[in-house]
């Protein structure tokens, strides 16, 4: 299967193209939302590189969140586009998963964090023996209150944890353990393990369907919302 997958959810922005679940090709970049305006940019390097056009794709993955909001929405409508255009199906995943992808067959659960702002961290607990599998749910939640929820070693990864790490081993001591700095960027070639795993379990999508997962409202709903308040 030729599967491109899209990943925009934090300040890193990054393209994978995967063939038969091997990875063909991966940009990379950690400079800022801008690089959100070289997507397509990115996508067609990738497939020129590779000799193909987006019509050869069999599939296309997203990240759909948590994370940044205008971010995902640019990785998803652009992902969205290109399907239509193409006129195949999408799947996406979460992006705490493919970041927790980055320690496969860790011996401890892992934790990923993501900064979300106002002292609160977007975050999930994994078991990465082979998939991930959810062991504690995507959430938006305060750090201190998140980490009264953990028992036993747990790995962390991610700038949220990079940001938190003195909390952290304050509140969990040598029970704490932290990725290596490479580690802590999301990938999207990580998430094209996971893109390809949903295909092989029939979750494609029409893109249509395809819809973000941002866990809290955003500024303007919550303006919206005060607004609706009698």
């Amino acid at each position: 299967m030729k599967l491109l997958t899209i990943d925009t959810s934090t300040a890193a922005c990054s393209v994978a193209l995967s063939t038969g679940g091997e990875i063909v090709s991966e940009f990379l970049v950690n400079q800022g939302r801008q690089l959100s305006a070289r997507l397509l940019d990115s996508v067609d390097l990738l497939l020129r590189e590779a000799g193909l056009s987006v019509t050869d794709l069999d599939g296309f993955g997203v990240a759909i969140g948590p994370g940044s909001f205008t971010g995902l929405r640019v990785g998803i409508s652009t992902v969205k586009g290109l399907a239509v255009a193409a006129g195949k199906p999408v799947v996406g995943f979460s992006s705490l998963a493919m970041l927790a992808m980055n320690l496969p067959w860790a011996l401890h659960p892992v934790c990923p964090m993501f900064d979300a702002r106002k002292k609160e961290v977007y975050t999930a607990l994994y078991d990465c023996r082979a998939l991930p599998v959810v062991l504690m749910a995507d959430r938006v939640v305060s750090p201190p209150l998140f980490l009264e929820k953990l028992a036993g070693p747990v790995i962390f990864v991610g700038e949220g944890a990079v940001r938190y790490r003195e909390l952290v081993e304050e509140r969990l001591g040598d029970r704490a353990y932290f990725a290596p700095h490479s580690a802590n960027l999301p990938r999207a070639s990580a998430g094209a393990v996971l893109a390809n795993a949903a295909f092989a379990r029939g979750e494609a999508l029409p893109p249509e369907l395809l819809v973000p997962a941002y866990i809290r409202p955003s500024e303007a709903e919550l303006a919206l919302m005060g607004r609706e308040t009698p």
